[in-house]
């Protein structure tokens, strides 16, 4: 994108920033939570852009005057070094603002529910379950996210059978910056090759654990999106003897939570709460994230828009990525990275990992847009 083209997308981004500077003065805007929050995010987003602009500006005018000083006669070495510094800040600056102009998804702000779920494998699979656990929250503290277990099914040996874990950044930032933004190519089957503790004659196993990552739904999303689908006529609310770790509660009161959505047949349960009201609000919280995510996925097929590939089998064929432990390698089917880092990987640093996958989305995003502007102009 050239900076002529870049000038003529931002002319009605500056007008849109105007508006929503004008929106939120306005004290009415907070009386809807659900429109102050989507003004919010837009605002963000744009102020990330307009900032930028102004920095590639200001760059454009420092380089502008340095050469027109070169040509006057005036150059010599700290000059020249100069103008070359200059060039190198301003393509930096330009692909910056090309990141930033370039189409996203629109829940990239958002923050997440992950779950994940042993495969095939067994309790080798549960054990490497408990691992990426481990994996996620080591990667979120990294970025200075929250992590908050909401449900867990632990093994004997301190396995896994599945978990669901919400995260969330501690404040608003870019879309770019967002957890779902980060973490959405996660989902998929991960294939893990080692010897398990399990195995007393040295073979290595492969297994599959499957990882889900659904945008989190809000409060204000269930009152535009879910009003009906969440009415209480809807929900069968049932509540059972805790099972397993969990404190003096267990076994000893009815504090587990069942909700099971009727027209749906979707069941999410909670036990890991002390109280059957923090289980109760914490099951609603993974339903209406998981309602949410279905009715867009309907919106999207309604429109023929491509929905976005998340598996949600755990077969050993059906793969995104595979950790080799004797090679000590990690390897993205999706895009072609492959190191040779396995350890620093489980121990959170995923950096690279997700960037690729990042790099793949904004590429297949761009290609798309070219595409429909081609269409357009035929």
């Amino acid at each position: 994108m050239s900076e002529h083209e870049s000038g003529d997308r931002l002319a009605p981004l500056r007008q849109e920033h105007a508006r929503l500077q004008e929106s939120m003065a306005d004290p009415a805007l907070h009386d809807d939570p659900g429109r102050a929050r989507r003004v919010g995010r837009r605002y963000v987003e744009l102020e990330a852009i307009l900032a930028a602009a102004e920095r590639r500006d200001r760059t454009v005018a420092d380089l502008e005057t340095a050469r027109e000083l070169a040509e006057l006669g005036e150059g010599d070495e700290e000059l020249a070094a100069e103008t070359a510094a200059l060039e190198e800040r301003l393509a930096a600056e330009h692909a910056e603002l090309e990141d930033l102009l370039a189409p996203r998804d629109p829940d990239d702000a958002r923050d997440v529910i992950l779950e994940i779920k042993a495969g095939a494998g067994g309790e080798e699979s549960a054990l490497f379950a408990a691992e990426m656990l481990r994996m996620y929250r080591a990667y979120a503290e990294s970025r200075g996210w929250r992590t908050e277990v909401l449900t867990s099914s632990p093994t004997e040996l301190g396995g896994l059978k599945d978990v669901t874990v919400a995260i969330a950044s501690r404040g608003a930032g870019t879309p770019g910056e967002g957890v779902w933004a980060h973490l959405k190519h996660e989902a998929g089957v991960h294939r893990v090759q080692r010897v398990p503790v399990t195995e007393s004659q040295g073979r290595i196993h492969t297994s599959a654990v499957g990882v889900l990552v659904l945008p989190e739904a809000d409060e204000t999303d269930e009152s535009e999106l879910l009003a009906e689908a969440m009415a209480p006529a809807n929900l069968r609310i049932d509540v059972f003897r805790s099972s397993g770790p969990g404190g003096q509660s267990v076994n000893t009161t009815d504090s587990a939570v069942r909700i099971t959505h009727v027209p749906t047949g979707l069941v999410v349960s909670c036990q890991d709460q002390k109280s059957q009201l923090q289980n109760r609000e914490q099951a609603l919280r993974i339903l209406r994230t998981r309602l949410l995510d279905a009715r867009r996925a309907e919106q999207e097929a309604a429109s023929s828009a491509a929905r976005r590939s998340q598996v949600r089998t755990v077969d050993r064929s059906e793969r995104i990525r595979t950790y080799n432990f004797p090679e000590s390698r990690v390897a993205d089917h999706r895009t072609g990275y492959k190191a040779n880092n396995l350890p620093q990987v489980l121990a959170g640093d995923l950096s690279e990992l997700v960037d690729s996958a990042r790099r793949a989305e904004r590429e297949a995003r761009l290609a798309e847009a070219a595409g429909e502007s081609a269409q357009e102009r035929r």
